[in-house]
């Protein structure tokens, strides 16, 4: 289980830093981690992954260029620097193990997670 901590209300334009640890007696080493979110009434999407030393990341189209992921292995800890949000990035933000991370053609994809965070509530609003 991962534990999830930050986010929060900030309105439009402002940033939010969500952190994603490993729980009591685990470790993110060796393991990309994937960041989701789901807006009301809608779907969980894929947000980002992050590969496990931390050098390729991916991220859903419309949040490249205001998110950034990045980790601390020797902290077992893993980020989601949020910034210039908008109103539809708001949602739950969950974290998650990715049992399964490529690198193919240029194209870094992460699958198969487990060990879910308990999600954190990002509102953005004005």
């Amino acid at each position: 289980q991962l534990v999830q901590s930050g986010g929060g209300r900030v309105q439009p334009g402002g940033s939010l830093r969500l952190s994603c640890a490993a729980g009591s007696g685990s470790t993110l080493d060796f393991n990309a981690i994937g960041w989701f979110r789901q807006a009301p009434g809608k779907e969980r999407e894929a947000v980002s992954c992050i590969s496990f030393s931390g050098t390729t990341t991916t991220y859903l189209d419309s949040v490249k260029g205001r998110f950034a992921a990045s980790r601390d292995n020797a902290k077992n800890m893993v980020y989601l620097q949020m910034s210039r949000l908008k109103p539809e990035d708001t949602g739950v933000y969950y974290c998650a193990i990715a049992l399964t991370s490529t690198y193919e053609s240029g194209r870094f994809s992460c699958s198969d997670f487990r060990s879910w965070g308990q999600g954190t509530q990002v509102t953005v609003s004005s």
